[in-house]
Formats: C-alpha cells, sequence, structure tokens
C-alpha cells in the first residue's frame, strides 16, 4: 500500500507556487471587489435620475407671482 505523499515547505518550487497563488486569490477578489463597487455605483446612479414624470413644484413666475403688498396695519394671514 502506498502511503500518501506530502512534499515539504522546504521546497523552493512549492513555495513559489503557493505564493502566485496567494497573489492570484488576493488580484481575484480585488478585481471582483472593483467590479462589484463599479455597478453598485452605476446602479445607484441609475436610480437617482430624475423623472420627467413627475411634476416638480411650479416656480412664482408659473404661478403668477408674487401676492399683493399688504395694507400695514393688516396682520398676516394664519395658518
Amino acid at each position: 500500500m502506498k502511503s500518501f505523499f506530502l512534499p515539504s515547505a522546504d521546497n523552493p518550487v512549492l513555495q513559489w507556487l503557493g505564493f502566485t497563488l496567494f497573489l492570484l486569490i488576493v488580484c481575484v477578489c480585488i478585481g471582483g471587489l472593483v467590479v462589484w463597487l463599479k455597478t453598485a455605483h452605476h446602479a445607484a446612479r441609475r436610480k437617482r435620475k430624475h423623472r420627467h414624470h413627475r411634476p416638480s413644484n411650479p416656480t412664482l413666475a408659473q404661478t403668477g407671482g408674487l401676492p399683493p403688498k399688504r395694507a400695514p396695519d393688516q396682520p398676516p394671514p394664519g395658518p
């Protein structure tokens, strides 16, 4: 029966292979994060677009301007 052979970590080829694999995993994670942030940012910007079918509050020019001046002895209108 053959015993399982596990190469030692003293082997320089295995050290470089492990380091390369680690760098590859880090790069894939960072790349995935960048892609996710770009798509999430784009989706958030898309949601904040102004919708043209909703009417906005009209300006004073659109409603006919300011009301006429009040007499000095007349109190301001209350709520």
